[in-house]
This record gives C-alpha cells, structure tokens and sequence, in this order.
C-alpha cells in the first residue's frame, strides 16, 4: 500500500515537474518572439517612450494637457561633462559591459519577496530598455524582458548610440525629457554648455527626476551631487563617439 502510494506522489511529482518545465519553456519562447525589433533605432530616433506614453496617459486621465517638453540633439552636441557625471552616478562600466553587469546585479539587486519584485536600477541599457519599452514595474517578468531587451540593444546599436537615445529620452523632471530640455529650462544653456557642477547636479537628479522641479535644489541632492563630483574626479571620461 505505501508503495503504492509513493509511486503515485512520484508520478505526479514527475508530471507536475515536467508541465512546469513546458510552461517556462512556452514562456520565454513567448517572450523572445513578442521582443521589439531595435535595429531601426540605429539610424531613427524614438518618436515616443513607453514611459513617455504612460505620463501622458496619466495627465489624460486626471484631466490635464499632457506635458512634453523635449528637443532631439546628437550626441556630440551633449556636454562632456554631463556625460560623465551620467556614467559616474548610473553605470560606471557602461562602456566595458554587454549590457548588464552581472557583478553589479549580484552586488545590489536584492528581492523584494513579499511584491515579487526586484530593486535596483539596472544599468543604462536596461534603463533605456525599460523606457523606450516597458514600465517602471519591477516584477520579476517585466525584469526578464528588460534583460534580454538591453542585450538586444547592445547587440544593434554601438554603445554610444544607446548613451545617446538615453541621454534624449530619460526623464528630468515633470514632462521633462532628455538632457537639451532640462538644460534649457534649469540652467537657460544648451545640453552643451553645461558645467560640471550643473552636469553633476543633473545627473543627481536622475534618481529622483522632481527634485529639480523646485527651483532650490534640496540638500539631498546637492549631497549626491558633490559625490558624483569626487567620483568624477576619479574617473575619466568617457570615450568620443569616434573611438567607438
């Protein structure tokens, strides 16, 4: 009778394990199937974000004019400094990753096990994955498209072609987008002409977009900013587009 028994918790145990494998392999083969075509954004820039979308549907839907303010401009006409302060305080390995920085995600990616979701804010290409593509959701699906959305970029685009989308489409601020707008309307300078105090601030201000929105930058943030200007200090700058 016992042995009876266990044989059937053992075929049920082998089937059950086996639907499951099924499933998992008809999901990501979901997954890779449904995963936007980039090789477009090699010569076109996005007309519009995921996140960019999600805003505007946002003040649609509380009765407002959705707010954007954003003006496309080339990579070499960014500001050096901003470039830096960018890499220093979001992805530091940019240029030497493929896209994630698998010591990193060990590092500082934790599980928030009663959500299901994952906290960390993932390299600049996941970033831009999760813009151009996705949502501000961690869960543990949407973080397995990003993933494999920011190999695919970093597959297409060179890699300062992604810095360059990213630094047009990252949100500064309440319909604030990319670096030429939120340079025009804080500092009154184009993205170019910016310093590295302003490049630092910037780039503080990317984990917390709003926080410039006031006029008189809180003491967090002016906190972080001195920070990413040590960190720059002891870094060098980026590489030119040339050398890529």
């Amino acid at each position: 009778m016992e042995k009876g028994i266990y044989t059937t918790y053992t075929r049920i145990w082998h089937w059950g394990s086996r639907a499951i494998a099924v499933g998992i392999a008809a999901y990501i083969a979901y997954v890779y199937l449904t995963l936007p075509d980039v090789r477009s954004l090699q010569t076109m820039n996005p007309a519009s974000t995921a996140f960019i979308d999600l805003h505007a549907a946002k003040a649609q839907q509380m009765g407002m004019a959705p707010r954007r303010l954003q003006r496309w401009i080339p990579y070499d006409q960014i500001s050096p400094h901003l470039k830096h302060a960018v890499l220093v305080a979001e992805d530091a390995t940019f240029f030497s990753h493929g896209g994630i920085d698998f010591n990193r995600l060990q590092k500082s990616i934790a599980i928030d096990w009663k959500k299901i979701e994952l906290t960390g804010s993932g390299t600049i290409t996941q970033q831009l994955a999760r813009n151009l593509y996705l949502s501000p959701s961690n869960n543990l699906f949407s973080k397995f498209r990003e993933v494999l959305i920011a190999r695919r970029l970093e597959a297409e685009l060179s890699k300062h072609r992604i810095f360059e989308i990213y630094l047009n489409v990252i949100e500064w601020g309440n319909g604030i987008w990319g670096a030429e707008a939120a340079a025009q309307l804080y500092f009154k300078i184009p993205a170019a002409a910016l310093n590295r105090e302003q490049s630092a601030l910037m780039a503080a201000a990317l984990i917390n977009p709003r926080s410039l929105n006031s006029g008189k930058p809180p003491k967090r943030l002016l906190r972080r900013q001195e920070f990413i200007l040590r960190r720059m200090d002891e870094s060098a700058p980026p590489p030119s587009a040339s050398l890529q």
